[in-house]
């Protein structure tokens, strides 16, 4: 008995189909209707969607290598070092790393931009070092498609910074402030952000013995703003902690070289000192240092006891000279005035009359007349 089996494949105008034989591929079918005889199950027939331009299989090298891709589709077999923008419609669809790919052409229109990731042939190897950063016409475009982070290694730089850009351990570039992005596995990225805006920070609770043995507890606030990006990462690890120890170290010589009561009466040229001392090496740093200022001065407790007790004791010896001045100017005054009566009978008469009448004024002034030379000199007197 002969068994017929009678398959039937329907392919719409949109579709195709990828036909196996015995797990061969054996071609592409187009729209229609296809009968095949097919006792023993050895055909296969996938559909595919012409709409869906990207053409994704297990066995897509086999397929291609059929040659029955031709002009059907765009195919893109990409080395390690290329990579593929691809648009369809005049959208940008997708960034594809190394690998083999095919996408639809009948219903889409498919447009593949292939790109070397090294750069241009024969180039030098700072232009293949700056080949690494992906750039790009439609880069903010580009950068939002999905999956991009499979092909490129992104970076922001935010407003206020530069970033600093170093590719195999060697500095390419300062960049200002934007999007970047850079081609995976070609080299070492390394990026760094700097802060250019003014910052700060404090020598807090510093312990400094002066000349004269005192131990002072200081606090010191640096303002600084970082001008030289590449210098300030290159040159140290953290620019922020060394310009610290630097101030640290110039206040402990600054104020170790003076007495109490000098560094007490020239903190602002201690200050001026201090700057002038961390200025060179922060210039070094690529920082510019813009104030250093003394903010506390903290005595110990006997110590400030003992400034008390001297400032009372200055104090009031300058309240006694004042005191004794005034009593000098007062016994000279009231000198001044006994010679001058003396020397005018009339003024000292003039005098009398001026006290009885402060003395009738306030009270009520009785006059006894006793012997006749007492009453006669009253009598004179008014």
């Amino acid at each position: 008995m002969n068994i017929f089996i009678l398959k039937t494949i329907k392919i719409r105008s949109y579709e195709a189909g990828l036909y196996f034989r015995d797990d061969e591929f054996r071609g592409l079918l187009g729209a229609g209707r296809h009968w095949f005889v097919d006792p023993l199950d050895k055909t296969k027939v996938e559909v595919v969607s012409l709409r869906q331009p990207w053409l994704v299989h297990e066995k897509l090298d086999v397929i291609v290598k059929s040659g029955a891709l031709r002009d059907r589709a765009a195919v893109l077999d990409l080395k390690d070092y290329e990579r593929a923008l691809v648009w369809i419609d005049g959208r940008f669809s997708q960034i594809l790393p190394p690998g083999l790919y095919a996408y639809w052409t009948a219903l889409r229109e498919v447009r593949v931009e292939v790109v070397d990731a090294r750069g241009a042939a024969g180039a030098s190897a700072s232009a293949a070092k700056h080949a690494v950063r992906f750039e790009h016409p439609h880069l903010q475009v580009i950068l939002q498609s999905p999956h991009v982070e499979r092909v490129l290694d992104l970076a922001k730089v935010e407003a206020h910074h530069v970033g600093v850009l170093f590719i195999d351990g060697e500095f390419v570039a300062t960049l200002p402030p934007g999007r970047y992005a850079f081609w995976k596995n070609l080299a070492q990225v390394k990026f760094v952000q700097e802060d250019l805006r003014e910052a700060m920070f404090d020598v807090a609770g510093q312990d400094i013995m002066t000349a004269d043995k005192v131990t002072l507890r200081m606090n010191a606030i640096v303002t600084y703003r970082i001008v030289d990006a590449r210098a300030s990462v290159s040159t140290v690890e953290d620019v922020r902690q060394t310009l610290y120890r630097e101030a640290q170290l110039a206040l402990r010589a600054v104020v170790g070289a003076r007495e109490l009561d000098t560094f007490l009466t020239e903190k602002d040229g201690v200050a001026d000192e201090l700057a002038d001392m961390v200025r060179t090496r922060a210039k070094a740093l690529g920082v510019e240092l813009i104030a250093v200022g003394i903010r506390d001065v903290i005595l110990p407790g006997e110590m400030k006891d003992l400034m008390n007790k001297v400032t009372e004791a200055k104090k009031a010896a300058e309240a006694n000279l004042i005191a004794r001045r005034e009593e000098t100017a007062a016994i000279r005054s009231q000198a001044n005035t006994a010679k001058l009566l003396t020397d005018n009978p009339t003024l000292m008469r003039l005098r009398e009359l001026e006290i009885l009448e402060k003395i009738s004024a306030n009270s009520k002034l009785n006059i006894l007349l006793g012997e006749k030379g007492l009453a006669d000199r009253v009598v004179n007197l008014l």
